[in-house]
């Protein structure tokens, strides 16, 4: 099926901005998690109207696809344990091409507010004088959810949700897991993790004093690709399954027991985690005229 393609006519049409022609702009834009069919239609047409666009390591090739030929693109990597671009230096690059007047983009996996240090970015846009628009994507921690059939939130099951990091920043205090897990467990709340991977041991230690190891939990890397993978069981299996199915970032990490609620889960009824990989076409590579 040929995905629907959006006009992108407007009144100004795309800018070519000829340095010091007009005033620039930027944008902050999620790309979703991987899946460029999962794009808004309002990031796709700010994609297509940028004259230089700063992409993040995690956003898929092909929603460059959607971007103009004439379009400068700058991958400024960033991606936990990997060399990434310094922060400070992508954000001086943002202020700098709005001060040239380029419509920027700033293009990020997932949606732009969880976890994409959007707030620093947008405070020294702001330090600049330059008010940024920020356009939303589908989080991973959402389409996580969906690819396994669960809701986040359930009558029976879960009032509420937290999304958390999996690792804190250097210098910072870390997540005091054990009570997150006895207020999860008295408030009847869903965990969902990212970049949790690396600390799963230790995340799954914590969690352990506050949480039954009954309580189910799914590991899904890749979410939305076709590459991804997720297993299913419980917290107290956590650390030996993801050594076992080889799982690696990126990967989100849902605890509770909403999860009861996926009808994954429900084929797996008492068995052990088992790893599981969803075959998906590969995406058309289309570009927006």
């Amino acid at each position: 099926m040929t995905p629907f393609i959006p006009s992108l006519n407007t009144a100004s049409g795309p800018v070519p901005t000829p340095s010091g022609s007009r005033q620039g702009s930027c944008t902050l834009v999620g790309a979703g998690p991987g899946d460029p069919e999962l794009l808004t239609l309002k990031a796709v047409k700010a994609i297509a109207q940028a004259s230089v666009l700063l992409v993040d390591d995690l956003v898929h090739p092909d929603v460059l696809n959607y971007a103009s030929p004439t379009a400068r693109i700058v991958h400024v990597g960033k991606r936990g344990g990997c060399k990434s671009t310094p922060q400070r230096f992508i954000e001086k690059l943002m202020v700098q091409a709005v001060q040239e007047g380029e419509r920027v983009v700033r293009l990020k996996g997932g949606d732009p507010l969880f976890f994409g240090r959007s707030g620093e970015e947008l405070a020294s846009l702001r330090a600049a004088g330059i008010e940024a628009e920020v356009i939303n994507g589908i989080t991973s921690g959402l389409m996580a959810a969906t690819s396994l059939g669960a809701p986040l939130t359930h009558r029976d099951h879960a009032h509420g949700v937290l999304f958390m990091t999996g690792h804190a920043a250097p210098g910072q205090q870390e997540t005091d897991w054990g009570q997150l897990a006895r207020t999860a467990h008295t408030a009847q709340l869903t965990l969902v993790i990212y970049m949790g991977m690396k600390c799963a041991r230790h995340i799954q230690q914590g969690l352990l004093e506050g949480l039954p190891a009954s309580t189910p939990v799914a590991v899904v890397q890749s979410v939305s690709l076709p590459t991804q993978r997720q297993a299913l069981g419980t917290l107290g299996q956590l650390v030996d399954t993801l050594e076992a199915g080889q799982f690696a970032s990126p990967a989100i990490i849902m605890v509770g027991d909403v999860l009861q609620a996926s009808h994954m889960l429900q084929q797996c009824g008492d068995a052990p985690f088992h790893a599981h990989a969803i075959p998906q076409p590969p995406f058309p590579a289309q570009a927006v005229g």
